[in-house]
């Protein structure tokens, strides 16, 4: 069994939705859930916000934390993750920003670099490889978090 369908079997048998708002990833995570059948049963929504536009006027990013932090932030992976939960009243949600490559890192923001919001909380990821690479760790990293929350007993 995939960490997917392992996810997937897991909310559904505890009757909880997730949603997912996603930027680098480019719906990579939605597309993971949603090819297990009957994700149905657990998936409540996703969005695609790759601009500083769309997460400000679709998640409620603030303004004034894009203008300070940058898209690429732990600070703005936590708005983003409570404003798709907000958006979807999912009980879990996800958000995911960061700089896959091969163009886009600096030196203070390198390729690799990835924050992940998971409910209110934020996790940065520096990892290596081309841009699929990066893409798949950062979603293999969080089917595992998600997959420990939910077994972990979810709280709200």
């Amino acid at each position: 069994m995939n960490k997917a369908q392992l996810v997937v079997e897991t909310l559904i048998s505890k009757g909880l939705k997730i949603a997912t708002a996603e930027s680098c990833t480019g719906g990579l995570l939605a597309e993971r859930i949603t090819s297990i059948s009957g994700a149905s049963k657990c998936f409540e929504m996703g969005v695609i916000t790759y601009s500083n536009e769309s997460k400000v006027k679709i998640l409620g990013v603030s303004e004034e934390n894009l203008a300070k932090y940058g898209a690429v932030s732990k600070r703005v992976a936590r708005e983003m993750a409570i404003g798709i939960k907000r958006l979807s009243k999912a009980d879990i949600a996800v958000s995911i920003t960061g700089i896959a490559g091969p163009n886009g890192g600096t030196e203070d923001k390198p390729i690799g670099l990835v924050y992940v919001g998971i409910c209110d909380e934020a996790f940065e990821l520096r990892l290596f490889g081309d841009r699929e690479n990066i893409r798949n760790k950062t979603i293999d990293f969080i089917l595992d978090k998600v997959y420990n929350i939910v077994i972990g007993g979810y709280h709200d």
